[in-house]
């Protein structure tokens, strides 16, 4: 049962999370994830496009390109498997700066700027990913292994579902973490604390994937070959991808304000001993001009 209450406690928490960026009007950090998205197409298709060019005389160069297709094929294959996880490590600089000022709004309290916390903030979030895409790793291989032991079809095993509800709760956990760092949790403890609120990590992760894998097309923004011969196809092609991309690169932004929101419901950030009041800091740093 308290599962199940955490798990709506941490859906509840995007609602609050859509109306807190409209209050605040920070619709700019929705716009860095979009950028980054589109990068990342251009990068790929400039790939492909390199693939079109390899030029093979002989048998060695189609041994050697089959072998750095192949290896593409492989690093590709495991950045869309793990795409959730390095979108985080990109923006783990922006992620962890936004979850102080939601919390700065929330509370009246923040923290004193601290290039090397940042950067210990950074390497840790890397380090909890790290982490979580090994464990994850290890537990879809479990998962598996015994449904395609136990079923024909392992896709349609019952267990086999539980390797999204696993992705969902290491996803959550990315995300809190940021927040249990400023609380001086270890990352033991940090664990601890995300087992014994699975249902509200879980909710986190899973809205934060749902968003994330939306199937949007990113070439549709870009071709309207066909607009003079279908002009409503393509115009309606183009916003639905339109609508799905700003889905997509909204998903890490709305996870960690709805993680920032979801801890202060449910620990009050306020009472963080190592925060300073808003006032406080400023005095603080008009003596230290002085």
């Amino acid at each position: 049962m308290r599962f199940f209450k955490n798990l709506l406690f941490g859906f509840k928490a995007y609602i609050k999370a859509i109306k807190f960026i409209i209050k605040h009007k920070w619709y700019w950090y929705l716009a860095i994830p979009a950028v980054l998205m589109l990068i990342l197409y251009k990068l790929g298709a400039m790939v492909m496009a390199h693939h079109m060019t390899l030029k093979v005389d002989n048998v060695n160069d189609i041994v050697w390109s089959m072998i750095y297709i192949m290896a593409e094929i492989a690093v590709a294959i495991l950045l869309m498997k793990f795409a959730k996880y390095l979108v985080v490590i990109i923006l783990s600089p922006l992620l962890s700066h936004l979850s102080i000022k939601v919390e700065e709004k929330l509370t009246g309290k923040t923290y004193p700027w601290d290039f090397k916390q940042l950067v210990h903030d950074i390497k840790r979030a890397m380090k909890i990913v790290v982490r979580n895409i090994m464990w994850e790793t290890l537990f879809i291989i479990i998962i598996s292994i015994v449904s395609y032991i136990g079923w024909d079809d392992p896709a349609k095993s019952p267990i086999f579902y539980l390797t999204y509800a696993i992705g969902f709760f290491y996803y959550g956990f990315g995300f809190l973490d940021y927040i249990n760092e400023r609380r001086r949790l270890d990352m033991d403890q940090s664990i601890t604390f995300v087992r014994d609120h699975r249902g509200m990590t879980i909710a986190i992760g899973a809205v934060y994937s749902v968003l994330l894998l939306v199937p949007v097309d990113l070439g549709a923004l870009f071709d309207w070959s066909n607009f003079d011969n279908d002009a409503t196809g393509t115009i309606g092609r183009f916003s639905l991808h339109l609508f799905l991309w700003l889905c997509a690169s909204a998903a890490p932004i709305l996870a960690i304000v709805a993680a920032t929101i979801a801890m202060h419901d449910l620990v009050d950030l306020s009472t963080n001993e190592y925060s300073q009041k808003i006032d406080t800091l400023e005095e603080n740093d008009d003596k230290n001009e002085e």
